[in-house]
């Protein structure tokens, strides 16, 4: 296992990843859409991996959907960087990080672009299912 760690700006929203492969071997994927370019998102995600998300602060106004509406972004609401994006699969939360948030994302293959516009939300979901990290958990503040 390779470790990742990173946070958005001002800290308030931190992220550790567990990767299962080579960090070279990740590609991360740069989404077209206008969100994404617009905050320089790129997304890394390993569906035998985990991804844990800590919370200092609250909560408030930190989520954010666009789009088709069924991926909803993790944005601090101080800073403003997006950490990760997330989907609600039943009662399953699975999710992927922006890699411009993490402190070790050079040690990463390069880039690959994406295009989810082409793709239905149905697709989208489905890709999501097989990609994003399937181990997800959030801490917030008791």
């Amino acid at each position: 296992m390779h470790r990742l760690r990173g946070q958005c700006h001002c800290g308030d929203l931190s992220v550790e990843l567990e990767l299962t492969a080579e960090l070279s071997s990740y590609g991360p994927r740069e989404c077209d859409c206008d969100f994404c370019r617009r905050h320089g998102a790129a997304w890394l995600s390993d569906r035998n991996g985990s991804m844990r998300v800590s919370v200092r602060g609250t909560m408030d106004n930190a989520w954010y959907r666009q789009g088709s509406g069924t991926a909803e972004f993790l944005v601090c609401r101080q800073c403003g960087v997006v950490v990760g994006a997330f989907y609600r699969d039943g009662q399953r939360l699975i999710g992927v990080a922006n890699v411009r948030a993490l402190d070790d994302a050079a040690a990463l293959g390069p880039r690959q672009p994406v295009s989810p516009k082409t793709l239905t939300a149905a697709q989208k979901n489905e890709r999501w299912r097989m990609l994003w990290f399937q181990r997800v958990v959030i801490n917030t503040p008791a």
